[in-house]
Formats: structure tokens, sequence, C-alpha cells
């Protein structure tokens, strides 16, 4: 540079090489990002489209039916006779046949429908919480994964708290839908307050009666409990609610859980819980 502060002409063009070194580094970073980006949305359109084939196959062979019974055992009534309870022990059981499922994936144990939601999916389990979180019902790898439930759990005879997990994805596929259950449109139809749940030996009705958001925990999780922890878990669990369900809970009853993520980061979970009300043995 001059003592006058101009700088020569050599250190204008080393200043420009500089400059234009500098932008083609940033072009090369974004073409970069922009390229894995692209790629990862073919990947999860990619993952839908699969989830989506598989319930598509299942529908179309009609594995799933609902039909009325008279040999259904109701659980645990309450004695207030204006109770929603009354209500829907008299809707459709769902039955299944979950020979042509085990068929196509031998972990298998059961079935769900959320009235009022897409979520009607086979339900598999394994020996963790973590395979079908990234593997689709074929046991393909899938980051959509697939309906699930918790290890821990007994699908045979239903533990004090049966916990089932699903992905939310934005599409409304696995269990992206639930979100619907914040909306006035679903929660004002009380019809929509029902869990349909068939597993290889009995046919259940589950009705909601706590429904929030939270940050991850293990708590609402909880599959086991004693005498007093279980009083206590029901308490929380209904006081928690962010909608009033009519529907009461006592230490007798039976609790369903279900949970998903309800942001996109992952960082809030959205928890439905139900009662068990009514089961028709297989």
């Amino acid at each position: 540079m001059h003592k006058n502060g101009r700088i020569t002409r050599a250190e204008y063009h080393k200043r420009k090489k500089g400059k234009k070194i500098k932008w083609t580094f940033i072009l090369i970073i974004s073409l970069i990002i922009a390229a894995f980006c692209i790629v990862q949305i073919f990947l999860w359109n990619k993952d839908n489209n699969k989830v989506n084939e598989i319930t598509e196959d299942i529908n179309n062979e009609k594995i799933v039916k609902e039909e009325r019974t008279d040999t259904a055992e109701n659980i645990n009534p309450p004695e207030d006779k204006s109770d929603d309870y009354w209500d829907y022990i008299k809707m459709d059981m769902m039955s299944v046949n979950f020979d042509e499922l085990k068929n196509k994936n031998s972990d298998t144990v059961g079935f769900i429908k959320v009235n009022g939601t897409n979520v009607n999916y086979p339900i598999v389990q394994t020996t963790d919480n973590s395979f079908y979180l990234k593997h689709a019902f074929d046991k393909s790898k899938n980051s959509a994964g697939w309906v699930f439930a918790d290890y821990r759990n007994d699908m045979v005879n239903f533990d004090k708290n049966t916990v089932i997990y699903g992905h939310s994805r934005s599409n409304q596929t696995v269990f992206g839908s639930l979100k619907k259950v914040l909306n006035k449109s679903w929660y004002g139809n009380k019809d929509n307050h029902i869990i349909k749940l068939s597993t290889p030996t009995e046919n259940t009705l589950w009705q909601i009666v706590s429904i929030y958001t939270i940050k991850p925990e293990s708590y609402y999780i909880t599959t086991k409990f004693s005498d007093s922890q279980f009083k206590t878990f029901i308490q929380t669990i209904k006081d928690r609610s962010e909608i009033n369900f009519s529907g009461t809970l006592n230490e007798n009853d039976k609790i369903l859980t279900l949970s998903t993520c309800e942001d996109v980061a992952g960082t809030t979970r959205l928890v439905i819980h139900a009662k068990l009300i009514k089961l028709d043995k297989r």
C-alpha cells in the first residue's frame, strides 16, 4: 500500500482474488447443503410412500372389519349412568385377521384404530423400543418407522399402563394425524373419544380420558406400579389433560397410552391416555 493510503495494483488483485475464493467456497458449501436437503427430501418422501403402500396393501386385503357382539364384557362400569361410557360400550368392536398379518410380520401383536384420525395400523412389538423407530412393517429400513408397543408390555393380558409409540410424520402417516386431537373440530365430537384395539386373543374398546403435550419424560410411560403409585399416576394424567373429558378413573382401570412427537424438533410429546371399557375374548 502507498504511503498516501492508496493500495497498489498487486494488492488490489490479491484482495480481489481472496474475495473470489471466499465466495466460491460459500457457493460450494451452499450447493452441498442444497444437495443434501434434496436427497433428504427424496428419502423422506420415499419412506412415506413405502408406508402408504404397506397400509394400502393391508386395507385392500380387508383384514379388518367392525361388528357388533353380544359376548363382550363391560369393564369397570361407572355408577353414573350419564357418563359417556354407557354410549361408548354400544359401539361396534373391531376384529382382525391376525393370521394374514403375522404372515407378513411375525412381530404383529395388535391392531389399533383412533376415531377421527388416520391411525389404522397393525401394532408390532420386539425386544427393544428402537428397532421400529427406523423400520417399517415389512422390517425394511424406513425413517417413518411403524406403530409399536413398548417392549416391557404384555399385549396378551395388558398391564396397568400399555404404551404404544409412533412417529409424527408431517404427511399424517403413522401417528402424524394424532395432532388432530388438539383441534376443537376433533375433541368437540364425542364419537372421536374412542380407541379400538384388537389383539390375537381379544377385541377391546378404550375411552379417552386425557390428552396433553409435555417435554419428554419417563413417568407417563411407566408400565408397572404399586397400588399407591397407580392411584397417583391416574390422578396425575387426569390433572394434566388439556381437554375436559367426562370419563372417570380409579385404581381398577387399565390405561392405554399413545405417545408421539408434537413438534418437528422432537422436543415435545403429544400424549393420549384411554381406559379399557369393553373386552371380547376371541
